[in-house]
């Protein structure tokens, strides 16, 4: 008799095992693509700022389109605004107006490089926010992962390359990885609680808010918006001004910030924050294929050390 008994008590456990791993497969699939599409912001948007649009224009124009194509998926979900108003509010202030605007003050103040290695960060900071503040267990796996996803954002930025230490310029830095904590962190929160809100919704209400405080910031009808209708130089080619601002509306933004909200109620927070480091070294090569910014032997290893990283940390969710 208990030889009859012994296997409906083995096959529960196998099954909710089994049933978690396309979800997985998926989150990650949507993390790769969201870092994907992340990664090409910045080489759309280089030949719009040397066409003459500032930065901060630049960055509004990205988060405004953006919003306004989403403006069909925030009516459709406009009961989120009643279920869950602070975490949209949160979403839009940190995850999109944040991080944009930390970023682009950091780079004003220190290089490139070394504003890039500080905003990413995040997954670090994200792993002692969830295991200090939440008090959940972090798997070594996604701790090894983060480190040695960082080690290689030191090398795709060539963080030694004209380092110079601007204490206001670091903290904005730091306000960017802390910013990116939240995007992850409020994207998590929104599937948890009685009443979990559609990550779609998170997104497009997180873009609408986000536009309106960058509205307030950046004065967008002082900008020189004829730019658009011309030409931009890329790598040597002559290309309509439309066309690099279309992929970084409508790819890096849109298609990044659904996938990645996605991706996070998939995965793990501190997972989906790891592989979205990825992001760096899509945006070296995409510079590299497109800018003419050829890679250097630091860039190639230390992209190799963030995909080494990502992977560690999937594997040790």
């Amino acid at each position: 008799m208990p030889s009859q008994t012994r296997p409906s008590t083995d096959a529960p456990p196998a099954a909710p095992a089994a049933a978690a791993r396309p979800a997985l497969t998926a989150g990650l699939a949507l993390a790769l693509v969201s870092a994907f599409a992340f990664g090409g912001s910045g080489t759309a948007a280089k030949p719009l700022i040397e066409a003459g649009l500032s930065p901060l224009h630049t960055v509004w124009l990205r988060v405004a389109g953006a919003a306004a194509v989403l403006l069909p998926l925030a009516w459709k979900h406009r009961a989120a605004v009643r279920q869950r108003p602070g975490v949209l509010i949160g979403f839009g202030l940190l995850a999109v107006a944040g991080v944009q605007a930390c970023y682009f003050a950091s780079i004003s103040r220190i290089p490139v490089g070394v504003a890039l290695l500080i905003e990413y960060l995040g997954p670090p900071l994200l792993l002692g926010y969830v295991k200090f503040v939440q008090r959940k267990p972090v798997g070594r796996g996604a701790t090894i992962g983060a480190a040695v996803a960082v080690a290689g954002l030191a090398c795709v930025v060539e963080v030694w390359n004209g380092l110079r230490f601007d204490a206001l310029g670091v903290l904005f830095g730091l306000g960017a990885a802390c910013c990116q904590v939240g995007y992850f962190v409020l994207a998590d929160a929104g599937r948890r609680g009685d009443r979990p809100v559609d990550p779609m919704a998170v997104s497009a209400y997180g873009l609408l808010i986000g536009a309106l405080v960058l509205t307030v910031a950046t004065r967008p009808w002082e900008a020189d918006w004829s730019v658009l209708t011309g030409t931009v130089t890329m790598n040597g080619h002559a290309l309509p001004a439309a066309l690099p601002a279309a992929w970084m509306v409508l790819i890096a933004t849109v298609l990044a910030y659904l996938t990645g909200v996605i991706a996070v109620q998939h995965l793990s927070p501190p997972v989906a924050g790891v592989v979205a480091n990825l992001e760096a070294v899509v945006a070296t090569v995409l510079a590299w294929i497109l800018l003419g910014e050829h890679l250097g032997t630091p860039q190639i290893l230390g992209g190799t050390l963030v995909l080494a990283g990502a992977f560690a940390a999937q594997r040790g969710k």
